[in-house]
């Protein structure tokens, strides 16, 4: 059996792996490429291998740098099925169709405003693209085996990151191999989301890195929050949070939620402008049992927000100048609706942008939070005079404190680990850290490098 890392080296997006013997080949994960040009431009390259030749694809959870590339791949000819967790299946239902409309938008506002250099700006896919490469989605629940091909046994685990998110075991019975792909680790001790199932067996394991060079530090992420928001609602200003329409958004509504019930900071009016992170909300509540908020508590986060819906209310949400808070995606500030506010808000020194997570290197959060005096966004560059504040304490990835605490927790001897999902030097430290904690042989791997299980 072989391996090929198609992608999620050298960078903490693009997850692709290919799996491989002499008559079946399997895709685990499927996702975009996001952050800086160099990156953004491999979305468009051709797959490195033909999309017909796959016989099935795995995915480890639904956030788009692990799903995204889908559509694509089904348009160039994959005819395979999908194999994922049964909430995976629910939020690539919300975030596949709608990253084929914000496509579609971008490239017509592109077209409209004239800042792209093609003549006629084209989307990578469509949302028609999307709901066709849905019809190959099978979904099934954590710990339940099943074969995508013959002679690859399959099992999901919970890995805590976000809603349905999972590690990807992989047996081959004719190699008598394991392997095991660690997906997005989540946090310890997350706010909303239970940690990462221990992991049993692997020969070999691909861990993700995301912070595999710093810790998340000790500041109480509700303190600092609660502090956030009063200070700028005293001063008149309005509160913007970029957020991923899934995981953090339902986070930051339940902390926010949370504190303003506490009596830690003012009332106010909470928003959330995101169709898809809107209907993620709906299946983070109906999967409670999945997570750590019950019913009750998913409930006040339905009837103490006001969700905004259709295009007309969120321009007229960002003509509001009272304070409030604002949760709208993308996380990244990479598109969507929260360019719209981010033009509007940060010219302003009375209101505040508050990242919650991972920015990476080329994105325009990546900018905002290590000081950019100015973004370019629509073609257009604007003041950065708002304040700008990345509470990464908030993020759904586990440190690397808490990666090693569960490979501790696991009952692991793998014959190999290869560090993947993270930016150069964040794999290289976390290749260190594991191979002197545990004396594995580790190794970071190169882009389309193969190696044989």
């Amino acid at each position: 059996m072989k391996l090929r890392f198609l992608g999620g080296t050298g960078t903490v997006t693009g997850s692709r792996y290919l799996l491989s013997d002499e008559k079946h080949r399997v895709l685990v994960d499927c996702g975009m490429y996001q952050g800086v040009k160099t990156l953004r431009r491999r979305n468009w390259a051709k797959f490195p291998v033909d999309p017909s030749s796959i016989d099935a694809v795995v995915l480890t959870h639904a956030h788009i740098d692990h799903s995204g590339y889908l559509p694509a791949l089904v348009k160039n000819g994959f005819k395979g099925k999908v194999y994922c967790t049964k909430a995976t299946h629910e939020l690539c239902k919300v975030l596949l169709p709608d990253a084929g409309f914000l496509q579609e938008e971008d490239a017509k506002y592109a077209f409209r405003k004239k800042f792209s250099k093609h003549e006629k700006p084209e989307p990578l896919f469509t949302e028609k693209d999307a709901w066709e490469a849905l019809k190959h989605f099978e979904s099934l629940h954590y710990h339940e085996t099943f074969e995508p091909v013959k002679g690859f046994q399959v099992t999901f685990t919970p890995a805590g990151h976000i809603l349905g998110s999972s590690c990807v075991h992989v047996h081959h019975k004719g190699a008598d191999r394991t392997v095991v792909f660690s997906g997005d680790v989540g946090r310890q001790n997350d706010i909303i989301m239970r940690p990462p199932e221990p992991l049993q067996k692997a020969d070999v394991l691909i861990c993700e890195s995301t912070y595999g060079d710093r810790a998340h530090g000790e500041t109480d992420p509700e303190a600092e929050l609660a502090e956030i928001i009063t200070r700028t609602a005293g001063r008149g200003g309005i509160v913007l949070l970029p957020a991923f329409a899934v995981g953090r958004a339902q986070m930051l509504l339940y902390v926010i939620h949370k504190i303003m019930g506490d009596g830690k900071i003012p009332k106010l009016p909470v928003f959330l402008n995101s169709p898809m992170a809107i209907k993620a909300t709906e299946i983070f509540c109906k999967h409670h049992k999945e997570h750590k908020l019950n019913a009750a508590q998913c409930e006040l986060i339905d009837e103490k927000t006001e969700f905004v819906r259709k295009v007309e209310e969120s321009i007229e949400l960002d003509a509001v100048r009272y304070p409030c808070v604002i949760i709208s995606a993308s996380g990244m500030a990479s598109g969507g609706r929260v360019l719209h506010h981010l033009k509007t808000l940060l010219p302003n020194p009375r209101n505040s942008v508050v990242f919650a997570g991972f920015q990476a290197p080329g994105t325009r959060g990546d900018a905002l939070v290590n000081g950019a005096e100015s973004v370019k966004i629509h073609g257009e560059y604007w003041p950065v005079k708002a304040e700008i504040h990345n509470l990464d304490s908030l993020s759904a990835h586990g440190d690397y404190n808490e990666i090693l605490a569960w490979l501790e927790q696991s009952s692991l001897n793998p014959k190999k680990v290869y560090v993947t999902h993270g930016e150069m030097v964040s794999s290289d430290v976390m290749r260190k850290r594991i191979r002197d904690k545990f004396g594995w042989d580790v190794e970071v791997p190169e882009l389309f490098e193969e190696v044989e299980i």
